[in-house]
């Protein structure tokens, strides 16, 4: 069973910072693409930041410059640095990563269970 868990959400005044962790766990073959992904109230789920097993990195519009995604392939981790939140980041942060569980032979999403960043103006 591979689980993933994500922790560092709270709440912060405008301009702060938080740093979002995630953590995957259980029969792990192999881990490819990890992801930020966050959805506020009345909207879709959106992607936020993307990063490859070799690094590459891309980002939404909205946080470019003010977001940074790493990886610790030795921890099966990944990170979302934000920074000068604003209100409009608001949302429910999920973690989401393409797995090869161990003995299969093609990879699968795997969704956190979210953890709410509300900032206030």
């Amino acid at each position: 069973q591979v689980q993933l868990v994500e922790s560092g959400g709270g709440l912060v005044q405008a301009g702060g910072s938080l740093r979002l962790s995630c953590a995957a766990s259980g029969s792990i073959g192999s881990i490819n693409e990890m992801g930020w992904y966050r959805q506020a109230p009345g909207t879709q789920r959106e992607l936020v930041a993307g990063i490859t097993s070799g690094g590459n990195t891309n980002y939404a519009d909205s946080v470019k410059g003010r977001f940074t995604i790493s990886r610790d392939n030795a921890k099966n981790a990944a990170y979302l640095q934000m920074n000068s939140l604003k209100p409009e980041d608001t949302a429910v942060y999920y973690c989401n990563a393409n797995i090869r569980p161990r003995f299969h032979n093609r990879s699968l999403p795997y969704w956190g269970q979210g953890t709410q960043v509300t900032v206030s103006s």
